[in-house]
């Protein structure tokens, strides 16, 4: 029997785990650990409890032995406050950071750290200031274009992949809010009346009303999780039996709606991954926007239908990130203990993400600076910055001439970890951008062997020997790259460059099949040439002639 003393209300555990942990926890975040098992909860409805020794048990794995463990597997020179475990998930995706999904992104925190002015033990002077130009030639999807705009700072971002292009531009746009919100009504209307012309969303109201009876009696919340989480269930055994119980039921309702599942080709990404009904919506929504007259309001209204499009593919709910097989039927879902089905209609994440993207684009606005942000479509391998800047903006490329660019902050792709130009397959095939997969720099397709890293030594060598024809003389270079093959040092000397300083953070919460302690660097590089001169002016001043007596 627990002792009323050792049983807490969620704002009581709210309140101790805050205090635990030394930051906020919210009685949601207690609502979440009690809703996925991962404590139990006693008592009913209104009066939910859950023991303090389970809440103990719990985050006892994160007050310090995380840190711990990561140096144990990883180093002493693990620079933990790198790691930016104090902020919440809230935090590191603050407003337009979360505009659209995109693998390998690095947080804004550790951008504002190496941008910002202030100093500490580890970062013992600024490299850049208000005003400065940064250049990160591998954009993706912007964050040191955000960034360096919050601080007052001017950035020019280059990729290869045009819609990283479009998101990163997207983010730093301004925007007349009246008229975006007028247009999504719009569409949000029209979208509603294609829908009504259908069976689906009757056949999805009653497919939701059977599996809800289903999965409260055989999946229990939160019962089932906490069986499940202590090794009372077999969970592949148990949810297999019960995919096949339920699948009678929803092959039933889909004759009985005459519900089309799959297309009629699967030649395209947009033909294989969707359902039937929900390409047609997707369709529908697209011819919209086409007619769109105001160019930003059209262009992040089409970010927002990708980033609805890619939350409705045919796939599980655990496999979103790395698609496996296409989806048509009911099944068994790991991430949420229960039977889950497939989409049939984009309008509830098409109003979701609409409302989330207006909201941040309006929470960022109020923190801009006037300053410039561009990103350029381009192989930075070759770009001529200025030119291109030029043709785009010509007051910033005025500034870029005159002032030349302080330095870099930027993130590699890593060898053979992502295709990055296949994980938005979805966008490219449905805005007709051309794919430039051939310029990727150490793609996942490349893999990791030896010509893979020389490939990528090159690659990586000719972007900061092109990049440095725009910079200032002192300049300071940060690349953020995990280096187990040890290739920075050879890509510093193949673009006259040293190394004069490394940062090693732990890096956490990576995703959610991959919890193991992982690391990246922080690279500071400067000019070969000014480090060497400044060695010489060092010794000069402190040269003492010899006198006679």
């Amino acid at each position: 029997m627990q002792k009323t003393s050792d049983v807490l209300t969620i704002k009581e555990a709210s309140e101790w785990a805050t205090n635990y942990l030394g930051k906020s926890v919210t009685p949601s975040n207690i609502s979440y650990l009690i809703q996925y098992g991962r404590v139990r909860k006693i008592g009913e409805n209104g009066s939910t409890q859950i023991a303090l020794n389970d809440l103990i048990n719990y985050y006892k794995s994160f007050n310090g032995a995380r840190e711990v463990i990561f140096k144990e597997r990883l180093g002493d020179d693990l620079n933990w406050a790198l790691s930016f475990d104090q902020y919440k998930e809230a935090e590191t995706t603050k407003h337009v950071h979360r505009l659209h999904p995109y693998k390998g992104k690095f947080i804004p925190q550790l951008v504002e750290y190496f941008l910002d002015n202030h100093t500490d033990k580890f970062k013992t002077e600024t490299y850049f200031k208000k005003g400065d130009i940064v250049l990160d030639p591998f954009s993706g999807s912007g964050t040191t274009m955000v960034q360096g705009c919050e601080l007052g700072m001017n950035v020019v971002g280059i990729d290869v992949s045009a819609f990283n292009s479009l998101i990163g531009n997207c983010k730093v746009s301004h925007y007349d809010f009246t008229d975006l919100q007028k247009v999504i009504n719009e569409i949000t209307k029209k979208l509603e009346a294609f829908i009504k012309n259908s069976n689906a969303p009757v056949f999805e109201e009653r497919l939701l009303l059977a599996l809800n009876e289903f999965n409260n009696q055989y999946f229990p919340v939160p019962e089932y999780k906490y069986r499940l989480r202590n090794g009372e269930i077999d969970e592949k055994n148990y949810g297999a039996e019960k995919e096949k119980e339920f699948l009678p039921v929803y092959q039933n309702l889909v004759n009985q709606y005459n519900i089309k599942l799959k297309q009629d080709k699967d030649e395209t990404f947009l033909d294989k991954w969707f359902s039937a009904h929900i390409r047609s919506e997707i369709d529908f929504v697209f011819e919209e926007i086409k007619k769109i007259q105001n160019i930003n309001t059209k262009k992040i209204v089409s970010v927002i239908l990708s980033r609805t499009i890619r939350s409705c593919r045919a796939t599980t709910h655990a496999d979103l990130a790395t698609l496996i097989e296409p989806i048509t039927t009911t099944y068994y879902c790991h991430k949420h203990g229960k039977i889950c089905k497939p989409l049939f209609s984009i309008l509830k994440w098409w109003k979701t993400y609409s409302k989330d993207t207006v909201s941040r684009l309006q929470q960022f606005n109020r923190l801009r600076t006037n300053t410039f942000q561009l990103c350029l479509t381009g192989d930075s391998r070759e770009i001529d910055i200025f030119s291109e800047v030029k043709k785009r903006n010509a007051a910033f490329g005025e500034l870029l001439v005159n002032q030349k660019i302080k330095g870099i902050f930027s993130s590699p792709p890593y060898v053979g970890l992502i295709d990055y130009h296949e994980q938005h397959a979805y966008a490219y095939d449905l805005f007709g951008f051309e794919r430039k997969d051939e310029l990727e720099i150490g793609p996942l397709f490349k893999g990791q062997k030896l010509d893979a890293q020389k490939s990528y030594i090159q690659g990586i060598s000719d972007v900061l020997n092109n990049c440095k024809r725009f910079l200032a003389e002192d300049y300071d270079v940060f690349l953020v790259a995990n280096d187990k093959y040890n290739m920075y040092p050879t890509i510093a000397e193949n673009a006259g460059m040293r190394i004069v300083n490394q940062f090693k953070r732990p890096v956490l919460n990576r995703t959610e099949k991959d919890k193991g302690a992982y690391s990246e660097g922080i690279f500071h590089l400067k000019d070969n040439k000014v480090i060497k001169d400044n060695i010489v002016n060092k010794d000069h001043n402190n040269f003492k002639p010899k006198t006679n007596d």
